[in-house]
């Protein structure tokens, strides 16, 4: 598991990039918490910097909103999705489990 950072430092509405072997965003979606590769699909961008909206995150490059659930494009100009994280809070701390590459493919 990769550590992320204390439960108070990722409050409702923001997001981080948490530098792995590939950069994971973690979210915090009104108290709930999702983990996906942070690169954009269509094209080099980080997810973490753009906007978050219930369980959707939108691309801050071409607009993309990828669904934090499931990891799948809502429409173009991304088609891939992008791979889904088990969060775990444990004492405080926000954990990722970093799932197996092919999850995305599913």
């Amino acid at each position: 598991m990769i550590a992320v950072c204390a439960l108070q430092d990722l409050p409702p509405g923001e997001a981080i990039r948490v530098d792995a072997d590939v950069p994971i965003a973690v979210f915090n979606a009104d108290g709930t918490f999702y983990a996906i590769d942070d690169t954009c699909t269509h094209q080099d961008a980080s997810l973490a910097d753009g906007w978050l909206e219930g369980c959707q995150v939108e691309c801050p490059l071409h607009a993309s909103c990828f669904d934090l659930r499931t990891g799948r494009p809502s429409g173009p100009p991304a088609k891939v999705p992008v791979r889904t994280h088990e969060v775990v809070v444990h004492d405080g701390h926000i954990y990722v489990q970093v799932a197996a590459r092919e999850s995305a493919l599913a």
